[in-house]
C-alpha cells in the first residue's frame, strides 16, 4: 500500500481514540497499518482501503481553485493550493503564472490589502483548524512575516483605514467569550474602540476622513444592529432602531461619507441594499424591484460604481450601477454560478470576482468597465479529468408535509443525476448552518460520487435555510427544530415516486449541522435508509451547548435554545440524536477533527461509543491535526477513500439483501 504517499496519518495514542482498531487483512502493508505509523489520522473500526480505490479517486483530489482575496497593485491576491494546503499567491496579469507568497503547514484563506498602503499586506493563520486566528503583516520588500497578535486569542475581520496606516479588527483576547473591536498601527500600538460585555461586534468600514468607524452587533442571523464610532470621542450612535429586530448584512459608507449603504431584511422577506442619509436619517431602498438576496456588494474607492452579487434561488447575478442614480451597467456575461468574491480596482476600471460553477473549479475573472470586456485570470486544474464527462445539477422543488399560503409546501433541491437510465442509487447531502444554503459551487467529491459510484446526489435546502426569505428561515427554530427532518421524510417519498432512482438504496451525509440532521434521519426513517455519512456533527444539543468555544455560546442559544433554561433543556435532550440510538439501525460513519472549535470531538465520541455498545456498524476517522472539517490535502484524501469503501460496501451493494447491523 502507498498510503504514507498522502503523508496523512499517525494514530494519536490518547483517551478513547487508543490505536487502531479494526482489522485490515494485512496489517503490515496495509493503509491502517500505515496510518497508525505515519500520520495525523485515529482510526476507529475502519477496514482497509483497495489500491484500486486510491488510483481511482486521484485525479479528482487533484483539482485546484482560485480564491479571490483583492488587488495588489494592478495584480491579485489569490488563495490555491500547490501541495497539502492553501497557500498565497500573487498573480500579475491574465493566465499568468501564480507566485507563492506564504508557505506553511497549515492553510491560509484569508487576506486584507490595504487601499493605500503597498508595502505589504495582513493574512490570518490558525493552527490544527483551531480557529483562533492569528494576524501577520507580510512585507513585499523583506519577505518577512510579522506576528500582529497575542499569539492564543481569536481575531478576524479586519478593515483597513483609507490612509492605509492602520486598521481595524475583532479580538476575543479581554476574556475569551466576547469579540470586541480594537485600532492597530502598523507600529503595534493598539487603541480599544469598543470593549462590551454582551454580544459579538465587528467592524465594518472606516468613514472616508478615517475619523469614524461602523460596527456591528451580531445578535443572531435574524437579528444585527448597526452603529456608527466617533474616534475620536469613543460616542458610539446606532443608526437604526435598537427596537428592530432585523438581519443587517454588509455595510460601508458612500464616497463622500454622507450617507451609508447596507443590506437588510427590513420590512422586508429579503435582504435589500438601502442607502441611509447620516444627515437627515431617511432610508431608501435601492433593490425593491429585486425578489432575491442582495448577498453581498461592493464601491469603487471614489463611491462611483456599485457592484451587488443576488442570489437568484442559489446562483449568483452580478450586477454594477453607476452612482448617484443607480443606473446598471452593461456587462459581459460571466460564467452561470456562485460569485464567491469581488473587488473594485484602486482606479476603479475593473472588477475582479472569483466564481465557482457546478462543472468547474474556482477560478478569477476581471471585468473592464470602460471596455465592456472580461478577461480570465485563473484557468484552475481538474487533475486530468475530462470536464465534459462532469455533471450539472437539476433544480427541482417537491412537495412536503404543510402548507405555505393554502398550498403544499414545497422544497427546493439539486439533483446530480449520473448517466443511464438508472435506477440509481441515492445520496442525500445536507448542508450545515443550519441557516446555510446548498448552492452550486463546484464540489470534486460530488462529481467522483456522481460520475465515478454512479450515485444520483440530492441537495435540498431543507426549511431554515437562508436565501428564501426570513420567514422560510425561522422555520425550523425553537420547538420547530425537527420539522426540517421532516423535509428529508418528504424527500425520501419524492425520491420513491421517481422510476430512475432507487429508493431501497439512499444514503443521507451532511456536516456540522448536517451531521446532527443525519444522525436525526437514522434516528426517525433507519428503515428507509441504507447507511449515513457524517463529520463533526451534533448528537446532543446540550452538551454541544455546553463544550463549545465560550464565544460561540450566546450565538448558537439563539439559534438552538439556552440549555440553561430546565424547559429548553429537557426540548433538547428530547430531540437528540444521542438519547435514540436504539432508533438507530443503520451503519455509520464518522468524521471529527480534534480540535474542533464549534462541534467538538466529544460530540462524535460519545454517538461512536453508543452505537458501538448498540452493535450498529460504525466507522470513525478522527484528524489529530484539523477542527471544523478537513482542510488538509492528505486528511482530505484518506477520508475520501474510506468512505468510498464505506458506500460500496453498504450502499452501492446488492440492493436485496443491504447490510444488517453485526453484519462488519
Amino acid at each position: 500500500m502507498r498510503f504514507a504517499r498522502w503523508r496523512a496519518v499517525l494514530c494519536l495514542l490518547t483517551g478513547l481514540l487508543t490505536g487502531c482498531a479494526g482489522e485490515p487483512q494485512k496489517p503490515a502493508e496495509g493503509i491502517i497499518a500505515e496510518a497508525c505509523r505515519s500520520g495525523a489520522l485515529v482510526l476507529r473500526d475502519v477496514p482497509d482501503v483497495p489500491d484500486s480505490v486510491i488510483e481511482r479517486l486521484q485525479t479528482y483530489q487533484n483539482t485546484r481553485t482560485a480564491n479571490l482575496l483583492g488587488w495588489l497593485d494592478d495584480g491579485l491576491l489569490v488563495t490555491t493550493r500547490f501541495g497539502q494546503s492553501n497557500q498565497l499567491h500573487r498573480l500579475s496579469r491574465p493566465m499568468g503564472a501564480r507566485q507563492q507568497l506564504t508557505f506553511f503547514d497549515e492553510p491560509v484563506n484569508q487576506a486584507w490589502v490595504s487601499p493605500a498602503n503597498d508595502d505589504g499586506f495582513i493574512y490570518a493563520r490558525d493552527v490544527g483548524g483551531s480557529e483562533f486566528y492569528q494576524l501577520f503583516w507580510y512585507d513585499r520588500h523583506s519577505f518577512e512575516h510579522r506576528l500582529l497578535t497575542d499569539g492564543h486569542s481569536r481575531y478576524g475581520e479586519v478593515v483597513w483605514a483609507n490612509g492605509g496606516d492602520r486598521f481595524a479588527y475583532y479580538t476575543t483576547e479581554r476574556n475569551g467569550r466576547t469579540a470586541d473591536v480594537h485600532i492597530q498601527d502598523l507600529n503595534g500600538t493598539v487603541s480599544v474602540v469598543l470593549e462590551e460585555d454582551e454580544g459579538t461586534w465587528v467592524p465594518l468600514d472606516f468613514s472616508p476622513a478615517d475619523d469614524r468607524l461602523l460596527v456591528s452587533r451580531y445578535v443572531s442571523v435574524n437579528e444585527s444592529r448597526l452603529y456608527e464610532i466617533d474616534l475620536a470621542t469613543g460616542h458610539r450612535r446606532a443608526l437604526l432602531d435598537d427596537s428592530l429586530k432585523v438581519a443587517i448584512g454588509d455595510a460601508s459608507y458612500d464616497g463622500d461619507g454622507t450617507g451609508v449603504y447596507f443590506t437588510s431584511d427590513v420590512g422586508a422577506e429579503f435582504m435589500r441594499l438601502h442607502r441611509l442619509d447620516l444627515g437627515s436619517g431617511e432610508i431608501r431602498v435601492l433593490t425593491s424591484d429585486v425578489p432575491w438576496d442582495v448577498e453581498t456588494f461592493a464601491l469603487s474607492e471614489d463611491g462611483s460604481l456599485l457592484a451587488l452579487s443576488i442570489n437568484e434561488g442559489g446562483v449568483s447575478h452580478l450586477v454594477i450601477r453607476r452612482l448617484p442614480g443607480s443606473r446598471p451597467l452593461a456587462l459581459p456575461e460571466l460564467p452561470a454560478g456562485v460569485i464567491t468574491a469581488m473587488f473594485f480596482s484602486p482606479a476603479g476600471d475593473r472588477l475582479a470576482v472569483s466564481v465557482s460553477t457546478p462543472t468547474a473549479p474556482t477560478d478569477v475573472w476581471t471585468v473592464s468597465l470602460t471596455e465592456r470586456k472580461l478577461a480570465r485570470w485563473t484557468r484552475s486544474e481538474v487533475g486530468g479529468l475530462d470536464p465534459d464527462r462532469f455533471v450539472a445539477p437539476e433544480l427541482i422543488e417537491y412537495p412536503t408535509f404543510d402548507e405555505a399560503d393554502g398550498e403544499t409546501r414545497r422544497i427546493p433541491a439539486f439533483v446530480y443525476t449520473p448517466a443511464g437510465p438508472g435506477p440509481h442509487p441515492v445520496l442525500i447531502l445536507v448542508h450545515g448552518g443550519p441557516e446555510g444554503q446548498y448552492r452550486p459551487y463546484f464540489s470534486s467529491t460530488i462529481q467522483y460520487l456522481t460520475v465515478e459510484l454512479g450515485l444520483a446526489v440530492v441537495a435540498p435546502n431543507v426549511r431554515g435555510s437562508a436565501g428564501y426569505g426570513k420567514s422560510y428561515l425561522k422555520l425550523d427554530n425553537g420547538d420547530l427544530r425537527e420539522d426540517s427532518v421532516r423535509d428529508i421524510g418528504a424527500l425520501l417519498d419524492w425520491i420513491a415516486t421517481r422510476e430512475d432512482l432507487d429508493s431501497s438504496r439512499v444514503v443521507v451525509m451532511g456536516g456540522s449541522y448536517g451531521g446532527y440532521m443525519v444522525l436525526a434521519s437514522l434516528v426517525h426513517y433507519s428503515d428507509r435508509l441504507a447507511a449515513g455519512v457524517e463529520s463533526v456533527g451534533i448528537s446532543n444539543f446540550v452538551s454541544f451547548l455546553e463544550n463549545t468555544q465560550p464565544y460561540r455560546q450566546d450565538l448558537r442559544r439563539q439559534e438552538y435554545g439556552d440549555e440553561r433554561d430546565p424547559a429548553m433543556r429537557a426540548h433538547l435532550e428530547a430531540i437528540s440524536p444521542l438519547n435514540h440510538v436504539g432508533a438507530i439501525r443503520r451503519p455509520l460513519m464518522i468524521s471529527q477533527g480534534a480540535n474542533d472549535p464549534r462541534v467538538p470531538a466529544s460530540e462524535s465520541d460519545q454517538i461512536y461509543r453508543a452505537l458501538k455498545s448498540a452493535g450498529v456498524p460504525v466507522w470513525y476517522v478522527l484528524a489529530a491535526d484539523e477542527g471544523h472539517g478537513f482542510r488538509k490535502k492528505a486528511n482530505r484524501d484518506a477520508n475520501a477513500a474510506i468512505m468510498t469503501v464505506f458506500l460500496e460496501r453498504y450502499v452501492l451493494g446488492d440492493a436485496e439483501n443491504p447490510a444488517e447491523p453485526g453484519d462488519e
